[in-house]
């Protein structure tokens, strides 16, 4: 039974990534092709502002993949194996959570799974390090903020596990509805004491010593040397368009996880429902997995 299961999650990952990948193509990638040209023009203009001091010109990295096909092909494959590995994944927390927090339908489990998930791997994190299009972020610092990213990915996932399980344990005490309250507290404490502690891209040491203190890595207006302005900084509406549609894209993919794999696992777990519910458990699966 858990092979059928991890396999159905395999599959509706993979799916929900199909549908993440068609969001993206239709509403993100004009956003991109928007942050690209940005990038273009900024890069025409410091070369021109080099030109004129004398400097030597930067030159341009070969290009691996043309846009077109980072933007078609190279965006689906990302999207639709990254579905994959999170359904696989997904589908062994399922697993695990069988049984072990209470009597819920699985249906139900399968909603709150990928609701966890979600927030786990994506909302929480985005709070402190959100999603930037192309042109954010300097050279300087890609493994840094990687590095950053992953560490609060991995903070939020460890203490959405010890919200549940020490929610579990004070519903015991203090009844369900006080024990998530609980919980949820633990964990907001504990991850805002991490995202206060983690420094904003801004204020990493290569940020600072090149560009000086700042709260984000968002360009600002260049200027030539008499301070005059001489290309815009990133727009704003394009900056708030990607990383709208960076969250839409991720509850798509979750979202479409957790609605059609509630049913399947529901069919693979009858055989244990019913001699559950003949048992006197009604509504979800009491045994674990």
């Amino acid at each position: 039974m858990e092979r059928r299961i991890i396999a159905r999650g395999l599959a509706v990952g993979a799916l929900a990534g199909l549908l993440a990948f068609l969001f993206a193509r239709i509403f993100a990638e004009p956003v991109i092709d928007k942050a690209i040209a940005y990038e273009s023009g900024r890069d025409a203009a410091q070369a021109l502002l080099d030109q004129a001091a004398g400097l030597p010109a930067a030159a341009d990295g070969p290009d691996i993949f043309s846009r077109t096909v980072q933007g078609s092909v190279g965006i689906g494959v990302g999207l639709i194996g990254f579905g994959a590995a999170m359904g696989a994944l997904y589908s062994v927390v399922y697993l695990l959570s069988l049984g072990r927090v209470g009597r819920i339908r699985p249906r139900v489990l399968a909603l709150l799974v990928a609701g966890g998930g979600l927030l786990g791997f994506y909302l929480v994190p985005s709070l402190k390090y959100p999603a930037n299009p192309p042109a954010m972020g300097h050279p300087e610092t890609i493994r840094a903020r990687g590095l950053l990213y992953l560490t609060t990915v991995f903070c939020s996932l460890v203490f959405l596990f010890a919200a549940v399980w020490v929610g579990r344990r004070l519903a015991v005490r203090f009844g369900n509805w006080n024990a998530v309250l609980l919980s949820a507290l633990g964990f907001a404490v504990a991850i805002g004491v991490v995202m206060a502690v983690l420094p904003s891209l801004g204020e990493l040491s290569a940020n600072v010593h090149l560009y000086g203190h700042h709260a984000t890595e968002t360009p600002l207006p260049l200027t030539d040397a008499q301070g005059h302005i001489v290309y815009p900084g990133f727009p704003a509406d394009v900056l708030f368009s990607f990383r709208l549609y960076s969250v839409l894209n991720q509850v798509i993919l979750w979202g479409s996880l957790g609605l059609a794999f509630g049913p399947m696992a529901e069919r693979v777990l009858r055989p244990v429902m019913q001699p559950a519910a003949e048992a006197g458990g009604v509504g979800g699966v009491a045994v674990p997995v």
